[in-house]
């Protein structure tokens, strides 16, 4: 029987191990550095003293930064290379999406995971948006967020491997780095409005993954039409990635862990057979389009995107390419990933 710690030191203890493991990862340019290690911290912590509950409104607003981060991706350039060349950025994410519902169906069938949870795990869309997403559609928010982030780490891995042996030239971060100072306290406080009524209208009409959604939609539009400069603090984002791993991590118990452990073997099959695919549709980039080696991989690399998205902006590539075939994935799994999930589970 685990000694019981009074609720105050259980959440003093969070933080400050949180804290550490988080700066330790993000130190060493892990993926999603903090989220891992305040999601692996609310694991322990929710294991070995009993689940804690985090306020739904720092929830809510921590998916409004997410959306927000993501909509600053999505700048005119990025707009207007997809655009220029929508059919070969809608087949190639069509194949990949199509790939991935179908190894997610056939772990459906040999009930590897419960329910829909496999379909949302092996979705190729940014991660986080992909967990919150789950558990607004009722999946196992704690079993997707296990294998969305075992396939970000493996994939991440590889592909800073290649870019690493493939680069043999220095190269100029091609995107904003976001541990620079603020430029502009007009463009925060703009972009700070935006993250605080998505939150709010996502709580008001209830809407799924909501403050992510809204933020997203709106902050692109306003980006594209020139009304809006986002522009986010590197402290409110880290904050918003602790908040997220929070929010997972809390909710493991040993079944689930017991569960998640039993199923990995099947769980890396899966990822390793999209990565395959990922690679052959690489070579058919270069070989048909014309499309540099490296860009062609990070661009069909199924996720994190935003890990990719990083290493595309520290290697030789067309970091523009890359971001945008990333980006439309992630919209296509945001507007068409319940509904697929939906008809597949019928079947």
């Amino acid at each position: 029987m685990n000694p019981v710690l009074p609720q105050r030191w259980r959440w003093l203890a969070l933080l400050l191990f949180s804290g550490l493991l988080g700066g330790v990862l993000r130190a060493l340019h892990f993926p999603a550095g903090v989220l891992l290690g305040c999601m692996v911290v609310g694991i322990l912590m929710s294991v070995q003293w009993g689940q804690m509950d985090l306020p739904t409104p720092f929830f809510v607003l921590a998916q409004a930064v997410l959306g927000s981060l993501m909509a600053q991706s999505m700048r005119p350039p990025a707009l207007t290379k997809v655009l220029a060349d929508w059919p070969l950025f809608l087949g190639i994410n069509l194949l990949v999406i199509s790939a991935a519902g179908l190894l997610g169906w056939l772990l459906v069938r040999r009930k590897v995971l419960p329910g829909t949870t496999a379909l949302w795990g092996i979705a190729p869309g940014a991660a986080s948006a992909m967990v919150l997403m789950a558990e607004s559609h009722g999946a196992d928010m704690r079993l997707v967020a296990f294998m969305q982030y075992t396939r970000v780490v493996l994939v991440t891995a590889v592909a800073a491997g290649v870019a690493h042996l493939a680069m043999t030239v220095a190269t100029v971060p091609a995107v904003p780095d976001q541990s620079t100072g603020l430029q502009n306290l007009y463009h925060v406080g703009a972009t700070l409005l935006l993250i605080i009524a998505a939150a709010l209208a996502a709580q008001r009409w209830h809407i799924p993954a909501g403050g992510l959604v809204l933020a997203l939609v709106c902050g692109t539009t306003l980006q594209a039409l020139g009304v809006l400069v986002i522009e986010l603090p590197p402290a409110l984002l880290v904050l918003a990635y602790a908040v997220i791993g929070w929010s997972i991590g809390l909710r493991f118990t040993r079944e689930i862990l017991l569960h998640a452990w039993q199923a990995l073997p099947m769980m890396l099959a899966a990822i390793a057979a999209l990565m395959g695919l990922s690679l052959v549709l690489a070579l058919l980039l270069v070989l048909l389009v014309g499309v540099a080696p490296l860009t062609a991989y990070l661009a069909t690399s199924p996720g994190g995107a935003d890990s990719v998205v990083v290493i595309a902006a520290t290697s030789a590539v067309d970091a523009s390419f890359v971001m945008a075939m990333q980006l439309v994935r992630f919209l296509m799994v945001l507007v068409l990933g319940p509904r697929v999930t939906a008809w597949l589970a019928r079947r």
